[in-house]
């Protein structure tokens, strides 16, 4: 597995394990629609947490949050109603990014509530 991969999964579970320990209870994780994917959906309480999880191992070219681009956004958005549909859900949606800065030497997480809205 390429590095970027690997640490893109690391990154992912390091976001599973802030959310854990926040009190969500986590209800997908890589839910796929068409060309789009979710990296976590999340509950707590009556709120659903779609999680796009973006992670670097240095900011020198910006902050990871700063990737997630408005053509990922709508994909999500797209995937999220596919996901609140099919499941028949009825809790508010938001849309959060968790950006994760991890090397050697650091482990950043930073957890964006509704980081963007879907109209």
């Amino acid at each position: 597995m390429a590095y970027h991969n690997e640490l893109g999964n690391i990154g992912e579970q390091l976001a599973v394990d802030h959310l854990l320990a926040k009190g969500y209870v986590i209800l997908e994780r890589n839910f796929r629609f068409q060309k789009a994917e979710i990296d976590i959906i999340a509950q707590k309480g009556d709120t659903i947490a779609v999680v796009e999880v973006k992670t670097r191992n240095s900011t020198f070219f910006g902050d990871p949050q700063e990737f997630v681009t408005k053509g990922k956004i709508k994909l999500l958005v797209k995937a999220a109603n596919e996901y609140v549909v099919s499941n028949n859900l009825q809790e508010e949606v938001r849309f959060d990014i968790i950006a994760v800065l991890k090397n050697k030497t650091t482990e950043e997480i930073t957890h964006f509530e509704n980081a963007f809205y879907h109209f």
